[in-house]
């Protein structure tokens, strides 16, 4: 594959760029399946040893594409279901079963974060195993396709930040959990890339086996299950008129608005 929306560069340690800074990297389709498509090839090149995830420009990811030029011409080009059934299995496979193979990569994952990194791209470092971020970089969770944030941030922070919908900074999520390091942004890929340069010198397979254990741990508490569970409940609550695929009318303001988001963490701060 010609990769048009991510830069893929194997090596021992592989760099998965996502490339669309004219659009903060938002995720289109095209971007998901060249991602997929790339973490395969990592998996299986056993010159890899780890696999790190980073975002072109100034930003890792603004989240889900609402419909720049590119996706528009997607859409019109190859289609997209209109019937329920349709939709689902498209959501599902775009979003769900993607994100669950890139969190069982059998080879370490990092994902290094600057900017934003709204919603989908919450999904994306989420499903990562270790994640860097630089001092600048703002979080937003959401309830979205593939929802680990009360795994993230333990259940009581996940309701205060998705009651609420605002950011968390890079300091809060160092304090929660949610990451592992913060860095100076002039700092982060260098410190990122050493980080993984250590990972490497391991042994490849109790890496693996480190990997395994882990997350087979958070399977035998509910993960997957869980993360398929919420998969459905987004997906009722997102479209629960088939021939409409419209949202419940229900007065309020909607949890899915960044600028509401960054107002909400200036008042936290007040």
């Amino acid at each position: 594959m010609d990769y048009e929306h991510i830069i893929y560069q194997p090596a021992e340690i592989a760099r998965i760029i996502l490339n669309r800074p004219k659009y903060r990297n938002a995720q289109s389709r095209l971007m998901i399946e060249e991602m997929d498509e790339a973490f395969e090839k990592a998996s299986n090149d056993e010159a890899v040893k780890v696999i790190v995830l980073s975002g072109k420009g100034d930003h890792f990811s603004a989240g889900h594409d609402l419909g720049t030029p590119e996706e528009t011409a997607d859409k019109e080009t190859r289609g997209f279901p209109n019937d329920g059934p349709g939709v689902y299995n498209r959501f599902r496979d775009i979003y769900l079963n993607k994100t669950l193979r890139w969190r069982n990569v059998p080879k370490p994952t990092i994902a290094m974060v600057q900017g934003y990194c709204i919603f989908g791209g919450w999904m994306f470092a989420s499903a990562m195993d270790i994640i860097f971020a630089s001092e600048d970089a703002l979080f937003l969770p959401s309830h979205t396709q593939y929802f680990p944030v009360p795994w993230d941030l333990g259940a009581r922070k996940a309701k205060e930040i998705l009651f609420e919908h605002r950011f968390i900074t890079a300091a809060e999520a160092l304090e929660n959990h949610f990451i592992n390091k913060v860095f100076p942004r002039e700092k982060l890929e260098e410190k990122t890339l050493a980080y993984a340069e250590r990972v490497a010198e391991n042994n490849p397979f109790q890496l693996r086996m480190v990997k395994y254990s882990v997350n087979h741990m958070l399977d035998a508490m509910g993960f997957t299950s869980e993360i398929e569970g919420g998969f459905q409940t987004y997906f009722l609550n997102r479209y629960p008129r088939w021939s409409e695929f419209k949202g419940v009318n229900v007065p309020g303001k909607n949890l899915a608005n960044a600028k509401t988001a960054l107002n909400n963490l200036k008042l936290s701060k007040e």
